[in-house]
């Protein structure tokens, strides 16, 4: 099969941001194989932002799930229908996305046997949560068309992203993106405050990142700190542009989440807070300057699930409430 020319791909990823994130090495690897071949990707509606004027694809489609869901997914398998690819990689692990690669009139369907529709694929791969990295996970399902080597996730601001947050650069700077979808992959506020408070003005500005949806949080955290030296920019700037800022930080404190993967996507300095979850599913930080940081306690209740809950299932919330802070404020002394 390594000899068989492929002269279009879409990749399929209709999961979250940071999922999406880490599926763009997939791009990078099948570039590097196929430079003339044509590479499409599929994502959910919100998402697209990140795939904005990216070099080496050469459409977005975008799939509505929200609104009208199954009308727009028969939209969706039409179009790719149409567009005849040679291959269909499918990332994504869900029914809906199956329908897609099942019934896309591709030569070569792969995805994860996961997939309820992994019987409608020609090739499908195991997929087991440990042992590797998720990036690592998605290159098996084109290995046999590329090789062994993964390639790492990546994204590509505008020059128009890098000058929107010029003004944020003068000086040298930190962000901090303190939110998170799942309560127990939070770091707490009440310990952000605290990092806040011992760290003051040394680093220059402390940048809060977030969506429009994180805002009042990040305020709330911005408020109750006496460091001026903190700005809420949650809700203010693109996915890129957030890229763009995270890629020229002093260093960036994020929890288990998106933020995380813009980093790697940006090979930024980070450091990641994990709470319920653990690195070993495969999700930590893939920059060549990152730093993992969880409790030291010996847990018998972590990690409670794969995503993280909307409360502790135990209701202490150990998991993140026994890590001191001075494990933040040492990331901060490899700083030059």
């Amino acid at each position: 099969m390594s000899g068989t020319r492929f002269h279009s791909f879409l990749i399929i990823q209709t999961a979250f941001i940071g999922d999406v994130i880490l599926a763009t090495g997939l791009i990078e690897k099948l570039h590097q194989h196929y430079p003339e071949s044509k590479i499409d990707f599929l994502l959910r509606k919100g998402n697209e932002g990140l795939l904005a004027g990216h070099p080496l694809l050469r459409n977005v489609l975008v799939w509505t799930k929200k609104e009208s869901k199954i009308s727009n997914l028969f939209k969706i398998i039409k179009q790719v229908r149409a567009n005849q690819y040679d291959c269909v990689v499918n990332v994504h692990r869900f029914a809906s996305s199956g329908l897609i690669t099942a019934f896309s009139g591709s030569k070569l369907k792969i995805g994860f046997d996961k997939n309820p529709l992994s019987l409608g694929f020609n090739k499908n791969i195991k997929h087991h949560i440990g042992n590797r990295h998720e990036v690592q996970r998605n290159h098996q399902l084109i290995e046999e068309i590329t090789d062994g080597d993964y390639a790492k996730p990546r994204l590509y601001p505008s020059e128009r992203d890098v000058e929107k947050v010029k003004p944020f650069q003068i000086e040298r700077y930190i962000c901090i993106a303190p939110t998170s979808v799942w309560f127990t992959k939070q770091f707490p506020v009440e310990k952000w405050i605290t990092f806040l408070e011992s760290i003051g003005n040394r680093n220059g500005k402390v940048y809060l990142l977030g969506a429009p949806s994180d805002h009042s949080a990040c305020e709330s955290i911005r408020l109750a700190s006496s460091n001026g030296s903190v700005v809420n920019l949650a809700g203010q700037l693109s996915f890129l542009e957030s890229a763009a800022l995270i890629k020229g930080a002093a260093m960036n404190f994020v929890n288990d989440s998106a933020p995380m993967h813009l980093a790697s996507a940006m090979n930024a300095p980070v450091t990641a807070i994990f709470c319920s979850t653990v690195p070993s599913f495969g999700f930590g930080p893939l920059s060549d300057r990152s730093r993992i940081i969880e409790t030291k306690e010996k847990l018998d209740c972590r990690p409670c699930g794969l995503h993280g809950f909307k409360a502790c299932p135990k209701r202490h919330f150990k998991c993140a409430y026994s890590i001191s802070n001075e494990e933040l404020i040492d990331s901060l002394k490899t700083i030059q």
